[in-house]
């Protein structure tokens, strides 16, 4: 199988390698600008033949407004049939009707989601889909992460009380 991984900066580095080392997959992506990588990857210079070359497309670009709507029609419309759209990075780099027009038509196969437009709300007609494997947003679920969240909360805490500018304000 061949996997595309769309952003190749450190998590889809991190992808790239359990895809290749884990299950011998072939390995392309695509990134705005250069990246060199130190594993077996071939850079796809177009969005849209990557999404046609990869079984599996694997998102994990950065939000904000250069990924907004990065995935729409045109995009899904490239992919093979057969194909899965993996979304691991923020809800609005896919258009979400597109995805589920795709998806209702069997254009592609099926859909991994852990982020969503509107979180906490996820579309009820994803819901209804059996070709669609949905999560809460996973990024900050292990040990280390939460623990580095409670520091920051407790440095917040304590600059507050020595009068001091908070490290992390909300």
């Amino acid at each position: 199988m061949t996997l595309g991984i769309v952003g190749m900066g450190r998590i889809g580095q991190a992808v790239a390698r359990r895809g290749h080392f884990g299950f011998g997959m072939k390995v392309l992506y695509y990134n705005r600008s250069p990246r060199a990588v130190d594993l077996p990857a071939r850079p796809v210079d177009r969005l849209c033949d990557l999404m046609a070359a990869a079984d599996a497309v694997v998102l994990c670009v950065p939000g904000g407004a250069g990924t907004q709507g990065l995935i729409g029609a045109a995009e899904l419309a490239a992919m093979k049939p057969t194909a899965f759209l993996i979304n691991v990075a923020r809800g609005d780099v896919v258009d979400e009707e597109a995805l589920i027009a795709a998806l209702e038509a069997g254009r592609i196969a099926g859909a991994g989601l852990d982020v969503h437009p509107r979180e906490p709300e996820v579309s009820p007609r994803l819901c209804a889909m059996e070709n669609v494997v949905l999560l809460p947003h996973l990024g900050t679920a292990t040990h280390s992460v939460r623990e580095a969240m409670g520091r920051m909360a407790l440095d917040n805490l304590v600059a507050f009380a020595e009068g001091r500018a908070l490290p992390n304000p909300v």
